[in-house]
């Protein structure tokens, strides 16, 4: 189940704060319970709404905010404190107006707009782009509308106000949304402000969307039971402790047992077309609500398209590639990056260099052979961090009680082949740096996949080799994911997941959160 299919919103009556005695439904008690867990009856609807409605007035204040800063801001950095007005054309119909007065027009049709494309709904709130996608459709909208019509009545409004209040007012308005979503992700990972959730499809299509929510509570949604067939209420979905209410064909049951808000039917095998229409008319208007969550994993939003076809909601898959136009985006951010980066950090390059080499014996560079794009070989350069023969003691180390990496990807936290300034490069990722100069040459990229060893691409499943289809990264989601701590299952899936939805502006959020997590303690993936 792709986590973009379902948004934080779909249910629009997410619980109220989780007292400590909702744990039962959610299996957040110890042990396995050996009778279906007790679970708290749901509060009203309206006390279950009532965060929502908080929430919004509360983007309502900041936005207004927002815009008043900008669009004021703007106006006195134009104009200063003196009575502006905008110039009418002579056979307008407009009286002259004031400045003060055109920028409190602007900032009220601005909150119009933002309200009318919905950007504080629960359907896009707390997770994805969608948000922020409409803040900008809205602002772009808005200004358009004002070109056209001052066009029409002759006004001239200043070209130099507009062109500094669009960009800052959407880069604050976004700004201001990303705040209150970290206060969101930091409540619902509380089990707070978010759906409570039943589903509702065969037992090991249940087990693996149960395990990809709780991955992410981030989204909103909030597991309280699951109804499978053939199965003893008695039972918990494997792995976890969230009870396991009945068959599919207790759904209204379960609902009340439970207080579930949205209903998540991850399999139809069980389930006829007529069924699912009951399940769905069963539900009560404005607080409950029915999901479908197709057995896809990983995919992206842009690639999924809705399109209703004879009465049937088919989702259309597009196949992942790169086109010509993205790799040549691509290539030339990498080429502009690195340039500027290896420039920029040419002193850092230099020190680095002479403390390897005054600390140690042995190279300054590692020269290392990994298999980048098209399962083609390569050479990596890094800075050396380890004693020169840390081969031959890996055959030594390989045999100890590991406390970090996976069954493919050898790895320890304390390593003992570590230099002192190895360790020091290491934790800052300085040890990297070299890599820059694979950038430069073709042979990766600032953001890829993990560059494997060939002795790794030996023992691959055959779609691992999917991750060859992009250039290797210095960076990617397998280092601002986990890094080292990450199961070999994971960083394939992280790999993967980037391969398939690549997005130029998805490299940017990966390269930012690199340079934050270098300055946090850590080991890079080797």
């Amino acid at each position: 189940m792709a986590m973009s299919d379902l948004r934080p919103g779909a249910s629009s009556a997410d619980a109220d704060p989780v007292s400590a005695d909702d744990s039962a439904s959610t299996g957040e008690s110890s042990g396995a319970p050996s009778e279906v867990t007790p679970v708290t009856p749901p509060p009203p609807s309206h006390v279950k709404d009532r965060w929502r409605g908080r929430y919004r007035r509360n983007l309502v204040v900041t936005d207004f905010a927002a815009l008043v800063w900008v669009v004021y801001g703007t106006q006195l950095l134009w104009f200063g404190l003196g009575n502006a007005q905008l110039a009418a054309g002579s056979d307008s119909r407009i009286s002259d107006l004031s400045y003060w007065a055109f920028s409190a027009i602007l900032i009220v049709t601005w909150m119009w707009a933002l309200a009318f494309v919905e950007s504080r709904s629960d359907r896009v709130i707390g997770t994805g782009s969608a948000e922020y996608v409409r803040i900008a459709d809205a602002s772009f909208r808005l200004f358009g509308a004002v070109a056209i019509i001052a066009f029409l009545t002759q006004i001239d409004v200043a070209r130099g106000y507009l062109l500094v209040s669009l960009p800052s007012g959407i880069l604050v308005l976004c700004f201001t949304r990303w705040m209150w979503r970290q206060w969101l992700v930091v409540q619902r990972s509380r089990g707070r402000y978010s759906a409570h959730v039943l589903l509702v499809g065969s037992l090991p299509s249940v087990t693996q969307l149960a395990r990809e929510l709780a991955r992410t509570p981030s989204a909103g949604y909030r597991v309280v039971g699951a109804c499978v067939p053939h199965a003893k209420t008695a039972d918990t979905i494997p792995g976890t402790e969230i009870p396991i209410m009945g068959h599919v064909g207790d759904v209204t049951r379960a609902l009340a047992a439970t207080g579930a808000d949205t209903v998540a039917i991850t399999s139809a095998d069980e389930l006829p077309a007529e069924k699912v229409k009951e399940i769905s008319w069963s539900l009560e208007a404005g607080r409950q609500h029915l999901v479908l969550a197709p057995s896809i994993v990983d995919i992206a939003g842009p690639r999924l398209h809705t399109r209703p076809v004879a009465g049937l909601p088919l989702i259309h898959v597009e196949t992942p590639k790169f086109s010509r136009g993205q790799s040549f985006l691509k290539r030339s951010v990498d080429l502009a990056a690195a340039s500027l980066g290896v420039v920029l950090l040419s002193p850092v390059l230099l020190f680095l260099a002479v403390a390897v080499r005054l600390s140690s014996e042995g190279p300054v560079l590692f020269r290392q052979t990994r298999v980048g794009f098209r399962g083609r070989e390569f050479m990596m350069f890094k800075f050396r961090s380890m004693v020169v023969n840390a081969e031959e003691l890996r055959a030594q180390l390989v045999a100890q009680q590991r406390d970090s990496g996976n069954e493919v990807l050898f790895k320890m936290r304390n390593d003992p082949r570590v230099t002192p300034i190895g360790r020091v490069m290491r934790k800052f990722s300085l040890d990297e740096l070299p890599q820059l100069f694979n950038v430069l040459g073709g042979s990766m990229s600032l953001v890829g996949p993990r560059p494997p060893l060939p002795s790794e691409v030996a023992v691959y499943a055959d779609h691992v080799h999917r991750r060859f289809l992009a250039k290797p990264g210095i960076t990617g989601l397998w280092q601002v994911s986990g890094r080292s701590s990450l199961s070999w299952e994971e960083s394939v899936r992280l790999d993967l997941s980037y391969v398939e939805n690549w997005t130029l502006l998805g490299d940017f959020v990966i390269l930012g959160k690199t340079a934050r997590a270098a300055f946090a303690p850590g080991e890079t993936a080797a």
